[in-house]
């Protein structure tokens, strides 16, 4: 038989106590099941849009087509439940248990399902109480804005032959009066009328659905470029991918994510790639209320991933009601290679350049060299290998560094030069230019990015850095700022750069709390701790000087601040001579 993967709303009851039920009298028991169905399940399930899938002697398990209209169905089922028992003694009454699951199901040719989604559901029902119905965290997302009855967390809960704890809520149903509340103006009309400070998101990580964890890299692939694309609109506030990926792999509440990123919005979903095929299915959610605003499930062809990209943006773009103008439809234009194998090349070595080592940036440079081989106008893929050249530069990883930097600025060039509306290719020609000496240029590129780009966190970044070495660092502070808003799990790093402006300004003592917290956060930086060593030695507290230099010669015992001194592209070279003159003062250097 054949099959169909989708994801669904899955109803499963059953009769609490039926052997008890049927013992005492089986024909009357069997008869007021058989009423029970035609007079009110039939007719309840139809009005809600569900699905008979099968039925199990006392049971049933229901396909919905949203959770909406499952839990809808299902209380009030319970509710006439509820009218029904009225008056008859309590070991003789019919009562049913309900859980509700929303998840991944297999749909055989003959209509009946199967796989997790309907596992869950049928464990759902066996914890649920008489007359309740059981949620799984999933389905409880989807409406809980819209509940008007009593809800019981019953927290994290092992389900048996279920691999991983299922959070499980309770509804308990106890009048016809209960009902699913739906105000006259639903979730999905809000972000119209909200404030533009309100248009914000968070782009979780998508999780990998393939059963491969080599696969990794596609998911949060598709993810990173989403970001980027709503990234592109001025009027949404897009969280940076650092701080998004901090929640991966994790089992976090959707408010949560929003109280700790500071977003109104949520995009949540996952991908399994097999073979040329791949599924990507998003859900958009009001992180205020848990309200489900949008959700979409795309099957296609691994040739048409771009377009599942484009369309998920456009959805988006359209669930928050952002009114586009022609520069922001120029902006989310597909600006990425069409060639699949050139993309998936581009998603492995964009991965492996964030891990920021030598090895993974050398298996980086490779595979972002075949991209480009495989789609010479492929801008972003020549913007990531300038990166990798640049990071060869700046560590020493390269036994012929001035060779790094002038790859660096070929590949740069050449991205600009393929796309100048990537804001990428501007991102990566800024820091080219910068340690290449050219701080104009490296400023104007940075600005273009930003303009393109009003989200990228990486820019204000790379903005306020060019401005530091250009002996700018009071306007340089600002862009670290907003970088720390766009990216409130922002990396250490930024940290030792607004350091270094406050050194700048003679602001020691403050430039001495980020270098603690930056030392706090990486313990093997060496950079941080010179430059907090220059600090302590500026502000007389010299023994304290002395014993952060033996850090830095402890961690690396081969720093060297005449490399330093060439590496580091200070406008004015006096910049750098404040750090000398700190540490002369503590006796570290003569």
């Amino acid at each position: 038989m054949s099959e169909n993967r989708k994801l669904a709303a899955i109803l499963a009851a059953d009769v609490v106590g039926y052997s008890r039920l049927a013992g005492a009298d089986e024909d009357l028991t069997l008869a007021r099941l058989r009423t029970l169905r035609s007079d009110l399940i039939d007719p309840t399930i139809s009005v809600h849009h569900g699905r008979v899938v099968k039925r199990t002697g006392d049971g049933a398990l229901v396909e919905f087509r949203s959770v909406v209209d499952a839990v809808r169905c299902a209380i009030e089922v319970q509710n006439g439940m509820v009218e029904r028992n009225d008056g008859v003694p309590q070991d003789r009454r019919i009562e049913f248990r309900i859980g509700i699951h929303l998840g991944d199901v297999v749909e055989e040719s003959d209509g009946d399902l199967m796989g997790d989604g309907v596992n869950i559901a049928s464990r759902l029902e066996g914890v649920a109480a008489a007359g309740a119905i059981c949620l799984s965290e999933d389905a409880y997302r989807q409406v809980k804005a819209r509940l008007d009855l009593s809800v019981s967390d019953l927290g994290s809960t092992q389900l048996k032959n279920i691999a991983e704890p299922i959070r499980v809520y309770s509804l308990q149903v106890g009048s016809a009066g209960t009902k699913l509340a739906v105000p006259p103006e639903t979730a999905t009309s809000q972000p119209a009328k909200a404030a533009a400070s309100k248009l914000s998101i968070a782009v979780l990580p998508f999780a990998n659905m393939s059963g491969d964890a080599e696969q990794d890299y596609f998911a949060d692939g598709i993810s990173e470029d989403i970001i980027t694309a709503l990234s592109k609109l001025s009027q949404l506030f897009v969280i940076a991918r650092n701080s998004s990926f901090t929640f991966k792999g994790k089992n976090v509440h959707v408010q949560e994510v929003g109280t700790k990123l500071g977003v109104r919005h949520v995009l949540e979903g996952s991908v399994r790639k097999s073979g040329n095929r791949v599924r990507i299915t998003a859900q958009l959610i009001d992180a205020t209320t848990g309200g489900h605003l949008w959700a979409e499930r795309f099957d296609r062809d691994l040739t048409d991933i771009f377009a599942v990209q484009d369309d998920v943006t456009q959805q988006i773009v359209g669930a928050l009601a952002v009114n586009l103008t022609e520069g922001d439809r120029q902006r989310l234009a597909p600006g990425q290679t069409r060639h699949p194998e050139a993309y998936d090349c581009f998603l492995r070595g964009r991965e492996l350049w964030h891990r920021l080592t030598k090895q993974t940036n050398s298996d980086a440079r490779d595979l972002l060299q075949r991209a480009v081989e495989l789609d010479p106008n492929f801008a972003s893929a020549h913007a990531f290998l300038a990166l990798t050249h640049g990071l060869d530069y700046l560590n020493r990883w390269s036994a012929l560094p001035q060779r790094s930097i002038e790859q660096a600025e070929e590949a740069a060039t050449l991205a600009v030069a393929r796309d100048d509306s990537d804001p990428v290719a501007h991102w990566s020609l800024s820091l080219v230019n910068l340690y290449s000496r050219q701080h104009d240029g490296a400023i104007s590129e940075a600005e273009r990015a930003i303009v393109l780009n009003p989200n990228f966190a990486e820019g204000q970044v790379s903005l306020g850095e060019a401005l530091v070495y250009s002996g700018r660092s009071e306007e340089a502070l600002a862009y670290f700022d907003r970088a720390r808003v766009l990216n409130p799990y922002f990396p250490d790093v930024v940290l030792h750069f607004q350091a270094w402006a406050l050194f700048q300004l003679g602001r020691y003592e403050e430039a001495v709390e980020l270098l603690l917290q930056r030392v706090s956060r990486n313990p093997v930086t060496d950079v941080s701790r010179a430059l907090l060593a220059a600090c302590y030695g500026h502000l007389g507290r010299f023994e304290e000087a002395r014993a952060t230099w033996q850090e830095v010669l402890r961690v690396n015992p081969d720093y060297s601040l005449e490399y330093r001194r060439k590496v580091l592209p200070f406008k004015n070279p006096a910049d750098f001579e404040l750090v000398i003159e700190g540490l002369r003062k503590a006796g570290v250097v003569q």
